[in-house]
């Protein structure tokens, strides 16, 4: 199924992508040009059209911000896309019933939650809920990432393929705060190098959300050095605001939003 890599001591398994014609659902496969992805931000979609196939995304923001609704509403899949969360802070029904409130079709979005197992160890995996251990099982996380992703490009995830090949995926880490709580920062970086390369082999996009108080300047900018654009966002007198750096044509100004059922505004 792939190769074996090891990485200071983190060992996670790295599969090629399935060729389209492993593809179950072949005949009515639709090969598609390079895909943007739509963030929902009209500031954005209307400059860009959207993010490139390939871009990760850091969200870098403090506490008890609206961070976490940002990051599952530039997830959530539209028709045609898929959505993967890990999740190192909900359990896997949390983040399933999230989406759902959000609007997205379950059968297109997938967790692997390394909460659960935890308290519950006979628990099994389905191809759309996997679970590790904890969340310093990166080894664990690695391979389920894999076999997820390979869940989809074989068409069997869900009963309502579209065809679409490579099939769009959107990638949400929630959070890498949690992961740098139990791994050392050199072994995370090493780990976060080759899943945002995956994410660009495999055409997807990736949405990462980072602490932007708990952690030095040194942590913080190893982990930039691995994104295509950060969204930073702050808090004042309860409000949110959010600005975004290396998205070409998009201002840096910080700008006032809110997020409500999965949907992203930008406020006067």
């Amino acid at each position: 199924m792939g190769t074996v890599k090891h990485l200071d001591s983190v060992m996670f398994l790295v599969t090629t992508r399935p060729d389209r014609r492993d593809y179950k659902h072949s005949d009515k496969m639709i090969k598609r040009k390079m895909y943007t992805y739509k963030s929902g931000i009209v500031q954005i979609d209307q400059v860009t059209g959207g993010f490139d196939s390939g871009t990760n995304i850091l969200i870098l923001a403090p506490p008890m911000s609206a961070a976490d609704q940002l990051a599952y509403a530039l997830t959530k899949p539209l028709a045609g896309e898929y959505a993967i969360v890990l999740s190192t802070n909900e359990r896997a029904a949390e983040v399933v019933d999230a989406f759902k409130l959000a609007g997205a079709d379950k059968r297109f979005t997938g967790v692997i939650d390394a909460i659960t197992k935890s308290s519950t160890p006979s628990i099994v995996d389905t191809p759309r809920l996997m679970f590790v251990s904890s969340p310093t099982d990166l080894t664990g996380i690695g391979i389920k990432f894999s076999n997820m992703v390979e869940t989809i490009f074989e068409g069997d995830f869900s009963d309502g393929e579209t065809g679409l090949f490579p099939p769009p995926i959107r990638f949400c880490v929630n959070s890498i705060s949690t992961l740098l709580m139990y791994r050392r920062l050199e072994v995370l970086y090493q780990f976060l190098h080759v899943l945002t390369a995956k994410l660009k082999k495999i055409e997807g996009v990736g949405v990462y959300l980072l602490s932007s108080e708990s952690f030095d300047d040194k942590t913080l900018s190893l982990i930039k050095q691995l994104m295509t654009c950060v969204i930073e966002v702050k808090v004042e007198q309860n409000v949110n605001y959010l600005r975004l750096r290396g998205v070409s044509g998009v201002n840096g100004e910080w700008m006032k939003f809110s997020v409500s059922k999965g949907q992203v505004t930008i406020l006067p």
